[in-house]
């Protein structure tokens, strides 16, 4: 039987979505009800990269107004086992530091309160005293005998270590006339979706059950590593996700630990327990991409063939190696050859531990660390030969004949044309012309480059790649693990109406539309007649460990998979059709709603009425026929199995192909970076939605520029966050993101239900390395590190700035954790000198002259104690503050030290303050101060903290002014504190 209609797939129809979502009816994690007593959480998090935890005070906050309890490490440890860990290794991985930090950011304490506010606020009030330890945050350095340790028990970083060979590398470069390599240091970035984190848990003790809702987005493997940190079974969680995610990228994966510390928290407590991550957690301390130093080098021919490749990578997963990693490293073990035909290989691969945040999935997934490297040596053979880099690329393609073609390492390469899609990009995209503009650029003495990029993008995982760090061995004892199993339901209600379920948690892509296109087509409908539920309850739904929105694996595996199924029940329907139309079942057609006979339009009947036999007339259906009410399909392909015993894996079911080149400008005076244009070729199998295609297309690309030129999580030597607001952590805006040229050549993989491939993170692996080729043709400077600012470039290209003239003063001595500060300024008072310096030292008036002053006690005549809240745009706390003064010399000049510490962070410094009589009566008041902070507010980006710094400031000396015009007597002291606050807390 056959659906005769026009195909809804391959049109650009309306989101059924979108209605919802601009007008404001979209239902988020934030927007649910909660269930009743519900009790808020708030976590204190450390301000210390790497620190032992001597001794935490809870007692105030526990008293605090609205407060139910305050729960630290010992508490959860109690309630929990450590979280599993990626690899085989003696260590523990709590979602709670407990007896040590180990990444700034880490959580300390949660503070579950009637409300967010009571909660944030008694957050202020926890005391935790830290002994800081030397942190490592660079992960070659960690490699080191003597390097800082995070975990006792590993004794060292290294968590993992192996090595593979395919091939005969050895005899390929000993044979090749070049060895030519690459080092690269790919950076840490991470995504920014609208939506952070959020959990809601509750814990029933009658049936010791913990139910979880979380905009969590799969893996679904990760179900079982929380009910195993939970201490219950798989069917003892319900996790549940919500209609609406506010976008993902790969970073919701990394909300499990939440999942666990929030389900233990509930249980703590006896109530349900609600978190929302704010803005400056989710930068500080969700999960990032991973950070990669890689050497990389190739066996390469007279002519640019490349006959082997011998990679070394170190791979940064942070502070703990949290499931599924270190999937990061191993994603594209199949494919570490890219889109050429290399037959020799050899992998190094170890894995450290950092003083930073543990890393999880982020858009592209180990291919944007793969492709910058493997892109970069490709450009650089080019350089070194004197050839064409696109010659190149074309000389090392896979053949067209050879699909599928088996990788060195076991990739399975389903379909595609290289070559052909190369030269379509060239042709349709207009390289002729872009180099010719090149040409004209140059012969004006401007930097104007061309750079490219090949690669592949796999699609749908083998849940068995990530063995691939065991050893054939270990993996015999363990057990084989494989495949990719997807699972989607088609049923039909009494009224003949079409329900598809699928296991797929969306977060912006549209799935409930492409599904009814789907499933309209199959039974000759309009895709509104078609209802999709893409959440996921694993108390009520059918789902595998697989099951989640990750890797590209909703248009070959979950569209396909609900193809099946509807499939399926529409040959059912036909053999219940055939006996009423008195027909073979192979001559039904579904079409235009009807069910009719082929030959005879005519002979039909209504697809409701046909669809609603099961529910109305049970006995009407043929024995055999099948079940006519729904159909359930699971679905895992054959091609991926387990690695065999040379450690050679199928990592990933299917595998587009991209191919991008671009022209740049770059600034020979600033180092900023232009795109004039940029073209990328596609082959992404049967397009099922082109105008969704497009979308994933033009938002990978914004997600890769930014990773370009924009975004970089920055760490200090001491480990101390530096880029944790949006002021740091730059991303690209719509005004920021050039429009590219999309182009497709489509390949049907036959090993899809439909032909599709993934789309979704192609230019996230390709765009990176394509602009820094582009910049390295444009300037002639090739150790280039993302992302491409106009800071590092301008460096590169001015040459090495000169000694300034007279040597800097040394600035205050930061320790771990801390960000360093200083500054000097100086304002006009009008009041006598003798009168400021008596200011100065009287607490009496510090109280209404300070910003944010509670409360200020004199100790002694030059020791302090007070209690202020400060606060850096969202960043607010209560500081409880010491200072003291020394090297008086009244009324000229004094020195001023002190430390703060709040639950939002330390800090300390120490200024001189100097006193100078003016013509007219008044007073110039100068000072200068340094200053280390720690915490949350150290990771409010730099220029913040600066104006900050200059506002508060501004703020003391205008009110010290007021004061001593109006009453001397009362604004005595004003300076003193403020002073304090711009050495220490100023920023705050």
């Amino acid at each position: 039987m056959e659906t005769v209609t026009d195909r809804w797939v391959g049109r650009s129809v309306p989101r059924v979505e979108d209605a919802a979502l601009l007008s404001g009816r979209g239902r988020f994690i934030d927007d649910l009800g909660t269930p009743p007593r519900t009790l808020h959480a708030a976590l204190l998090r450390s301000p210390h990269p790497h620190a032992l935890i001597e001794a935490i005070d809870t007692e105030r906050a526990r008293a605090a107004t609205g407060v139910a309890t305050v729960l630290t490490g010992a508490d959860i440890q109690a309630l929990t086992r450590s979280m599993v860990v990626g690899v085989k290794a003696p260590v523990e991985c709590w979602p709670i530091a407990v007896g040590k930090v180990r990444y700034a950011g880490e959580p300390v304490a949660v503070v579950l309160a009637e409300d967010r506010y009571l909660a944030e606020d008694a957050v202020d009030l926890i005391e935790v005293s830290y002994a800081p330890l030397a942190a490592v945050v660079d992960p070659l350095k960690a490699l080191a005998a003597d390097a800082p340790v995070l975990h006792e028990g590993l004794g060292g970083n290294v968590i993992s270590e192996r090595s593979f060979c395919y091939g005969d590398p050895d005899g390929a470069f000993a044979a090749a006339p070049h060895r030519i390599g690459v080092d690269v240091a790919y950076p840490r970035n991470s995504c920014t979706p609208i939506e952070t984190y959020g959990v809601v848990a509750e814990y029933d003790p009658g049936e010791g059950a913990y139910d979880i809702l979380a905009n969590f987005q799969g893996p679904f493997s990760i179900h079982a590593v929380t009910a195993l940190a939970l201490k219950v079974p798989g069917n003892r969680l319900r996790l549940r996700t919500p209609r609406d995610s506010g976008g993902s990228f790969g970073v919701k994966q990394g909300v499990f630990p939440y999942m666990v510390l929030m389900g233990a928290a509930a249980r703590a407590t006896g109530r349900p327990v609600k978190w929302i991550e704010d803005r400056l957690e989710h930068l500080t301390a969700s999960v990032s991409a991973t950070n990669r130093a890689t050497r990389l080098e190739a066996a390469v021919e007279a002519d640019g063939r490349i006959t082997a490749l011998s990679w070394d990578q170190v791979e940064d997963c942070g502070a703990h190696l949290r499931a599924p990693e270190p999937a990061t490293l191993y994603r594209m073990h199949g494919n570490m050859t890219g889109a050429y035909d290399i037959r020799n290989l050899s992998i190094r691969n170890r894995v450290v531990l950092t003083n930073k945040t543990p890393t999880g999935l982020n858009r592209g997934f180990g291919g944007p660390q793969v492709y910058f490297a493997l892109e970069r040596l490709v450009h650089e053979v080019a350089g070194r030969l004197s050839l064409d880099p696109l010659e190149v690329i074309r000389r090392n393609l896979v053949p067209a004949d050879a699909m599928p073609y088996r990788t060195a390492s076991g990739a399975l390469l389903d379909s595609g044309d290289y070559g052909a899609a190369l030269g379509a990009a060239v042709e349709e995209g207009g390289l002729a012309d872009l180099l010719k503009r090149r040409d004209a650029a140059r012969a004006e003495g401007r930097l104007y480059g061309i750079g490219y990029a090949a690669c592949v993008e796999p699609s749908v995982s083998n849940m068995g790649y990530i063995t691939a760090v065991l050893t054939p061995e270990e993996r015999r004892r363990a057990g084989p693990k494989n495949g990719a199993q997807s699972v989607a339901t088609v049923s039909l209600d009494p009224l003949g109406a079409v329900s598809v379920k699928v296991a797929s948690v969306p977060q912006g892509q549209g799935h409930r539309t492409v599904l009814a296109q789907v499933v309209a087509d199959v039974f000759g409908l309009e895709p509104g007649n078609v209802r999709v539920t893409a959440d996921v309850d694993t108390a009520r739904d059918d789902w595998s460990i697989a099951s989640g929105n990750y890797a590209s694996r909703f248009a070959p595996a979950v569209a396909g998979t609900t193809h099946l199924a509807a499939t399926k029940l529409r040959d059912t329907l036909a053999r219940i059709a055939a006996g009423q139309l008195n027909v073979s079942a192979d001559d039904v057609v579904f079409a235009g709603g009807r069910v009719a006979a082929r030959d005879n339009p005519d002979n039909s009947v209504p697809f409701n009425r046909l669809a609603a036999t099961g529910h109305w007339a049970p006995g009407t259906v043929p024995e055999g026929a099948g079940d006519p009410i729904s159909e359930t399909v699971w679905w895992t392909p054959e091609q991926l199995t387990a690695p065999d015993e040379a450690d050679a894996v199928n990592s990933s079911l299917c595998h587009g192909f991209i191919f991008d080149f671009c022209g740049v400008e770059v600034d020979r005076l600033t180092g900023a970076v232009r795109i004039d244009r940029y073209v990328t070729m596609h082959d992404c199998g049967t397009i099922l939605h082109p105008g969704m295609v497009a979308g994933q297309v033009a938002g990978g690309f914004a997600h890769a520029l930014g990773a370009a030129l924009y975004e970089e999580y920055v760490y200090g030597p001491d480990g101390s966050f530096l880029s944790g607001t949006f002021a740091d952590y730059l991303v690209p805006t719509a005004m920021e993101v050039p429009e590219p040229v999309v182009l497709h050549h489509q390949s049907v993989s036959p090993f899809t239900p439909l032909g599709a491939k993934g789309v979704g993170e192609g230019n996230c692996m390709s765009t990176p390395v394509c602009i820094a080729n582009a910049v390295a043709d444009a300037t002639g400077v090739d150790d280039l590190v993302l992302p491409l600012t106009p800071a590092k470039l301008a460096g590169r290209l001015a040459g090495e700035e000169p000694p300034p003239k007279r040597p800097k003063q040394a600035s205050f001595a930061a320790a771990s954790g801390e960000r360093a500060l200083h500054g000097e300024d100086e304002a006009r008072v009008s009041a006598p000198r003798q009168a400021v310096w008596d200011m100065l030292l009287d607490p009496q008036t510090l109280r209404a002259v300070v910003p944010g002053a509670h409360s200020i006690e004199q100790v002694s005549p030059t020791r302090f104690r007070a209690e202020v809240t400060l606060g850096v745009g969202p960043v607010r706390g209560r500081y409880r503050a010491e200072i003291a003064l020394s090297d008086l010399d009244a009324p000229n000049a004094l020195t001023l030290s002190g430390s703060a510490e709040g639950g939002l962070g330390t800090g300390r410094g120490e200024g001189r303050v100097t006193l100078t009589q003016t013509d007219d009566g008044g007073t110039l008041v100068a000072y200068r101060y340094e200053a280390a902070i720690g915490g949350k507010v150290a990771s409010v980006g730099g220029r913040l903290l600066d104006g900050a710094a200059r506002v508060v400031i501004g703020q003391f000396f205008a009110s010290l002014a007021r004061h001593a015009g109006a009453d001397r007597q009362e604004a005595r002291a004003a300076g003193l504190w403020a002073r304090l606050r711009r050495m220490l807390g100023r920023r705050g």
